[in-house]
């Protein structure tokens, strides 16, 4: 019997040509304070995924364009990508609160520059990876956020209508807690701040329930992210009464999650066009 290819690793991924979006929008002003934009053919309205990069959430690690591939591939299927960037906890003005503020208002540009780019809102897919995964399930619960957390904003935020996570971390207690993590423990603290109670308003089974459809997609041999973070949360949300469902994908790590001719992202890509009635 032929031995499984080897996994893939990122070099296998960003040393291959680099796809560009159409259109980049400032949402601020820091140089991390920008949301690529990707259009498919035709005149719209296009049904629109909100695209969220992982990197553990620091911008020496990744960046947006992590995240090319995918939007490429979503735009040639006809599905627009508001790709958004935010500063790590490695940047001035990262961490608590900055990180997730920005992560919030890059979401609710989109809303602001809908009409500019023929962007469907009405049934917005977030589709977040690794530490995007965290992002993106947070960036669904917004609207459950403490009455009294520094992370509300004016206004009402952006809906969600169904959260596409890729291989995420949306416990941040449980990572605090997991050395074998692949983005280590220090990096939760520099995320959450130093607080009575930082997870309240940070973690996301603290917000449950979301009151809307999640899924999952893990690679059975992540070694970056323990499966077992997938596996909890489902359990958590499922218990306060959401949709969630696991998809596990064997023979598959990390990388293969945002790399566009994998069976991870066939699966991912079939949800998220499910979830836009496409």
């Amino acid at each position: 019997m032929a031995a499984d290819p080897p996994l893939l690793t990122w070099p296998d991924l960003t040393k291959r040509p680099r796809p560009e979006p159409d259109a980049t929008v400032d949402y601020g002003p820091d140089g991390m304070h920008k949301v690529d934009v990707w259009l498919p053919a035709g005149s719209g309205p296009h049904p629109t995924v909100l695209m969220v990069h992982g990197g553990c959430w620091q911008t020496s690690i990744a960046d947006r364009k992590l995240m090319n591939w995918l939007a490429a591939d979503l735009r040639a299927s006809g599905v627009a990508v508001w790709n958004i960037d935010y500063r790590g906890v490695d940047r001035a003005g990262g961490g608590y609160p900055g990180t997730f503020l920005d992560a919030a208002a890059a979401t609710d540009a989109l809303r602001t520059h809908a009409a500019r780019f023929k962007l469907d809102t009405s049934k917005v897919v977030a589709v977040g990876h690794s530490a995007g995964g965290h992002l993106a399930l947070w960036l669904a619960a917004r609207p459950r956020l403490p009455a009294d957390s520094p992370l509300r904003t004016p206004g009402a935020p952006l809906p969600i209508a169904h959260v596409v996570s890729l291989g995420g971390l949306p416990d941040l207690e449980a990572t605090a807690a997991s050395p074998d993590n692949g983005c280590g423990i220090e990096v939760v603290g520099k995320l959450v701040g130093g607080r009575p109670d930082p997870y309240r308003d940070t973690s996301v089974p603290r917000l449950l329930p979301l009151g809307l459809p999640q899924d999952l997609v893990n690679g059975r041999e992540d070694r970056i992210i323990p499966y077992r973070f997938a596996t909890e949360y489902v359990q958590a949300s499922t218990k306060a009464g959401d949709r969630v469902q696991l998809h596990t994908v064997p023979r598959t790590g990390h990388v293969e999650l945002v790399a566009p001719e994998t069976p991870a992202w066939a699966k991912a890509k079939s949800l998220i066009l499910e979830a836009l009635d496409k």
